[in-house]
């Protein structure tokens, strides 16, 4: 694309949909003429999928405007696949407009072969369903080859991207929820290639409960959450970067791009299970049930605050793990000292060396999140950002119950954290130490991230079932644009 906006590459006379016209390609991707007494436009990045010749026809597979306007110009309404015909009576000009099709089309740097993940049991179920008739059609129109996956189980999808070969492939996509979405930058991370893996962009179309991530790449923009906007970011090719955050309990680590709960957000996630047969209806159910009977929880948070945050809580030292060179070892090192780690060991940061603050408990909830939206309907953290560096932190201490309630309604809006019971802003690495309530100190409480249970206390729900770390102390750390994901710019 280095032609100047306004060059002019082609011109020509021919039929459009059986409509004679006289049909302008410029520099700058967009294809205009003139269909009646309206001026027609084709911006190729944003509308066009892809083409094909056909004999003495090139067939232009286009995204436009549902109504019949298509005009150039950014547009957010419901959109409708449309092809244009073009038929060019002279081959000298039907193979220099296939040439320059071909060239800027290439030009915009689009995927070729995706790797695609389809859930068939999240959600609602219905992710094979938008995979058959919303994703494969718009796939198959801009010329893409696709491997298709059905998950089978959970942690499916992220052995099939630990030992994916990545080099015959332009992308990953998951059709589904949120959760084979962090299975796949799990896998990716857990890989000995792990450094060239978690650059391989990573699709996301809603088929599932969440679809925060979604969401928040597509309102980013003010276009709907819906399949065929997710899909035709995915073709168009654009990317941008993701923060990952890295949770640690010892050993044991988990590799975030959502969230984490605990208290309240993560007792309705979770527990809100038993009342499944309630369909969505169950978390405004739940959330109901838990403000009326509110729980409170002691703890500590400790956390290295973003610039322009310090005044939140009191100074602090750190005391978590060591985290100087995670990803390396000294060269010094000699015999049985001398060990590779594998995978991914998390951020460079020492962490022992920030200025860290802390805040006692007891909490109503505490919510970290590295999106604007928690699902299609929870604005949960409204000035979070992709790739900033920075978890956004909600906190809240201590709150009445109707308040909370008035709190909890504003949840679509993000207005929630303007209520002055709540503290807001962002942290550049965290530390966890769950306590009990404080009206039962023989029970905990759930910690929960991007939608699975991390730890649960004593008392809990389903707490006989074993979960990837314990009840106890647990340290996150940011790592700044770690990953790729498909974005609609």
């Amino acid at each position: 694309m280095d032609q100047p906006e306004s060059q002019l590459l082609l011109s020509d006379r021919f039929l459009i949909n059986g409509t004679p016209a006289s049909v302008n390609f410029f520099g700058d991707g967009k294809i205009r003429w003139s269909d009646g007494d309206t001026d027609r436009c084709l911006a190729v990045e944003k509308d066009v999928i892809g083409f094909a010749s056909e004999g003495s026809r090139i067939r232009i597979r286009a995204i436009v405007e549902n109504g019949g306007g298509f005009f150039c110009v950014g547009r957010r309404g419901n959109l409708l696949r449309k092809d244009f015909v073009f038929e060019i009576a002279s081959a000298d000009s039907h193979r220099l407009w296939s040439q320059k099709l071909r060239e800027y089309i290439d030009s915009l740097g689009r995927p070729k072969r995706l790797f695609v993940f389809v859930n068939p049991y999240g959600g609602k179920k219905s992710a094979s369903k938008i995979f058959q008739d919303g994703v494969t059609p718009l796939l198959k129109d801009a010329d893409i080859q696709i491997t298709i996956q059905e998950t089978k189980h959970q942690l499916h999808a992220k052995a099939v991207t630990q030992t994916l070969d990545l080099s015959k492939y332009d992308g990953l996509v998951c059709v589904s929820g949120d959760g084979i979405l962090v299975e796949v930058v799990n896998g990716l991370l857990e890989r000995d290639d792990w450094d060239s893996a978690i650059k391989m962009p990573i699709g996301v179309v809603p088929a599932g409960t969440g679809n925060g991530m979604a969401k928040s790449l597509l309102d980013s923009v003010g276009d709907r959450c819906s399949p065929i906007n997710a899909v035709l970011a995915i073709i168009r090719g654009h990317k941008r970067s993701l923060d990952v955050a890295t949770i640690r309990q010892g050993e044991t680590k988990f590799f975030s791009v959502l969230m984490l709960a605990w208290g309240l957000v993560a007792d309705i996630d979770i527990e809100s299970e038993k009342y499944r047969w309630m369909g969505s209806a169950r978390l405004d159910f739940y959330a109901l049930r838990r403000i009326l009977h509110l729980r409170k929880y002691n703890g500590c948070i400790s956390f290295v605050p973003a610039p322009g945050f310090e005044a939140f809580g009191e100074p602090s030292t750190y005391k978590g793990e060591s985290t100087s060179g995670p990803n390396t070892f000294s060269p010094s090192q000699e015999g049985p000292l001398k060990v590779q780690q594998h995978g991914y060991q998390g951020p460079g940061i020492e962490l022992e060396k920030l200025q860290w603050r802390r805040i006692d408990g007891p909490f109503v909830s505490i919510w970290l999140h590295n999106v604007p939206w928690g699902g299609e309907d929870t604005m949960a953290a409204p000035d979070a950002k992709f790739s900033d560096g920075y978890l956004d932190l909600i906190i809240m201490r201590d709150c009445p119950r109707l308040p909370l309630l008035a709190s909890m309604s504003e949840l679509n809006k993000g207005n929630h954290v303007k209520s002055p019971h709540v503290m807001y802003f962002k942290v550049k690495a965290f530390v966890l130490e769950p306590g009990y309530r404080t009206e039962d100190p023989t029970k905990g409480g759930i910690i929960d991230s991007d939608g699975e249970v991390l730890a649960r206390g004593n008392g809990t729900y389903k707490c006989d079932q074993k979960s990837l770390m314990a009840y106890d102390s647990l340290q996150i750390a940011v790592d700044q644009g770690l990953a790729t994901v498909f974005s609609p710019i």
